[in-house]
């Protein structure tokens, strides 16, 4: 079908003067603000994210100043008056628009083929798109597929056919060969120019320079997917911790009294409860552990590795799977936290890490404990508490050859004691931990029924919103 664009066609109306100037001037405060965010976003080429919302932000002042350079012809356009001091301020703008993107308006040209005459007319920023000199003159129909991507000279020369045969618009992409040997992309639209009978008497056509464009889409596809596939990759990482984790803590909920058996009198009511951060994507290394040891005795544990995610979890698998099997083997908690110590410093993924391990003998109600840079144990009696003192031990992991000293402690029927992780007193990195809240419950706690209700109390006091660390608090009460 026939195009509807004739050579006799009526030339269009311009727009009006004031509507052109107000587009003019939004553009150029949505492109300011836009380039402001950019300045403002991350540059760090390790962040995925940062580096996808710069490329958007790249993207979008692209579009601004593609805008701004069509609003300008268009002003070109209009009749000429006095300028006033609004259209210096404009004038100004647009230049300083076209240093900063490399000429805009030399990113649109303009070439007209007549089929009658084989005249062949291009304008002067065609020629600067395609970096071919002037003296050289314009191409023809025939000659323009010899500079264009050979995948692409295909597509070139089934639209211009069309668009001289059938009459149809042409609207496609090319990629297209400098002789200076750089390609550009050039975004091609064009219409035939019929004569009085309806045959085609010329083409006409404008080529955009669209290599920025769409270089900056591209960088936004590649940054989004990028993006993509780490949050796919944290999702299923922090699903594999969190699996670790609870495959490794122990399964029991509420109270754990020893003996397991039941034969006798309770000898040690245990409960404890694990606490997440804030953020929930952040598995840590905290654990809690409490073992009833083939001699008769416990073994109650708390600890915290450095770290988050598989890694944290995984070693803190390794460390809380030694712990068990040297304590079932009769190892305590002196020599047993050394070893520890050997262990994490030998791993293949080396980390930091506290632990207290305690070993509580019901027949003479002594327990035994060691620690490695850990907080120490709270006592409390007769409805006060205090911290024991600590055995000299560094942090495992810290140092070759740590010692760890042991501590033993003769303890009374009803007798609470608390092992926590530090992430429990503090809600960040940069506060100290204060136990004196801790030790404040001691009242409630005297007045509970049983180790869980301690637990509950402690959950209500520090279970509040905006912790940055996970945490794990065990409660042991000796039975009578």
């Amino acid at each position: 079908m026939p195009s509807h664009v004739f050579a006799d066609r009526p030339a269009p109306q311009p727009p009006e003067r004031g509507t052109v100037d107000a587009l003019i001037t939004r553009t150029r405060r949505l492109r300011g603000d836009v380039d402001a965010v950019r300045r403002d976003a991350a540059t760090d080429e390790d962040d995925p994210q940062g580096r996808w919302q710069r490329a958007l932000c790249d993207l979008a002042v692209h579009h601004l100043d593609d805008l701004g350079a069509h609003l300008g012809q268009l002003k070109e356009g209009l009749p000429q008056e006095p300028l006033d001091a609004f259209e210096d301020e404009l004038a100004e703008y647009e230049a300083d628009s076209a240093r900063s993107t490399g000429s805009l308006l030399s990113r649109v040209g303009s070439a007209e083929w007549n089929l009658l005459t084989d005249e062949v007319s291009w304008s002067d920023e065609l020629y600067q798109i395609l970096g071919r000199s002037p003296q050289s003159g314009p191409m023809s129909l025939d000659e323009l597929p010899s500079i264009v991507f050979a995948e692409d000279q295909g597509l070139l020369t089934a639209l211009v056919t069309d668009c001289l045969v059938d009459g149809r618009p042409i609207d496609g992409e090319f990629r297209m060969v400098r002789p200076d040997g750089r390609v550009r992309t050039v975004h091609m639209m064009g219409e035939p120019v019929l004569d009085s009978d309806g045959s085609t008497a010329a083409m006409w056509a404008v080529l955009r320079d669209v290599s920025d464009l769409r270089r900056s889409q591209r960088a936004v596809r590649e940054t989004r997917d990028s993006l993509q596939r780490l949050q796919h990759f944290a999702q299923t990482e922090h699903r594999l911790a969190v699996e670790l984790q609870e495959a490794v803590l122990p399964p029991w909920r509420g109270s754990l009294q020893f003996p397991l058996d039941g034969d006798g009198p309770t000898a040690l009511d245990v409960a404890a409860h694990y606490l997440p951060s804030a953020n929930s994507a952040l598995i840590g290394g905290d654990w809690y552990d409490a073992l009833q040891l083939p001699c008769g005795e416990s073994l109650l544990s708390v600890g915290d590795l450095t770290g988050h995610g598989v890694t944290a979890t995984s070693a803190m698998a390794m460390l809380l799977g030694a712990l068990r099997g040297m304590a079932v083997a009769g190892i305590r908690p002196g020599p047993l936290m050394a070893h520890l110590n050997q262990l994490l410093e030998t791993s293949v993924q080396p980390a930091l890490g506290s632990a207290v391990c305690c070993r509580y003998d019901p027949a003479s109600r002594t327990l035994s404990w060691a620690q490695a840079g850990h907080p120490a144990p709270l006592l409390f009696r007769n409805g006060t508490g205090h911290a024991l003192t600590p055995p000299s031990g560094v942090l495992l992991g810290a140092t070759s050859g740590a010692e760890y000293e042991q501590a033993e402690v003769q303890l009374l029927p009803g007798d609470l004691l608390i092992l926590h992780t530090d992430g429990l007193t503090r809600r960040n990195a940069a506060e100290e931990g204060d136990t004196n809240r801790l030790l404040a419950l001691a009242p409630r706690f005297a007045e509970a029924r049983d180790a869980q209700e301690c637990v509950r109390t402690v959950v209500e006091t520090f279970g509040e919103d905006g912790r940055e660390h996970d945490a794990c608090v065990m409660v042991a009460r000796i039975g009578v």
